[in-house]
């Protein structure tokens, strides 16, 4: 890059680096905590054929409004304190799909299993919202 360039049009370039960072903290944010996503389409498949368990991670209250069929509830605020739970799926080797309403919790819960070590972890993109989307159903 031409250092005049930069030098003479620098507020472009201030601009250039800002936008560049917005979009990748976006990005991440977006990104599941390090978890892959899967759709409201793919993850019957997911439970199906990998026996995946689903973890909400919604509070109570929201979980008994609706919810994947055959869910586990544990709220993202207690996921540190439930890990021991989670840990039998894991040594099973069966994959952890977390939802939540629109995909910010799960994405926050997905970042604390992953850093303890939890391996095969989704979120669900779009979260339930998606899931009601595609007309799946809900259990009460």
């Amino acid at each position: 890059m031409d250092l005049d360039f930069v030098a003479n049009n620098w507020h472009l370039f201030a601009a250039l680096v800002v936008i560049s960072l917005l979009i990748g903290f976006d990005t991440l944010r977006r990104g599941g905590g390090g978890a892959n996503q899967v759709s409201a389409v793919q993850l019957p498949q997911l439970i199906n054929k990998e026996n995946a368990v689903v973890v909400d991670v919604c509070e109570p209250d929201e979980f008994k409004k609706g919810h994947i069929p055959k869910a586990i509830n544990i709220p993202v605020s207690q996921i540190k304190d439930q890990l021991g739970q989670l840990e039998k799926f894991r040594t099973k080797n069966r994959p952890i799909v977390l939802s939540c309403r629109n995909g910010q919790q799960a994405s926050r819960a997905a970042t604390v299993l992953r850093k303890n070590e939890f391996e095969t972890v989704y979120t669900l993109s779009g979260g339930l919202a998606a899931w009601e989307k595609e007309n799946l159903p809900l259990e009460r």
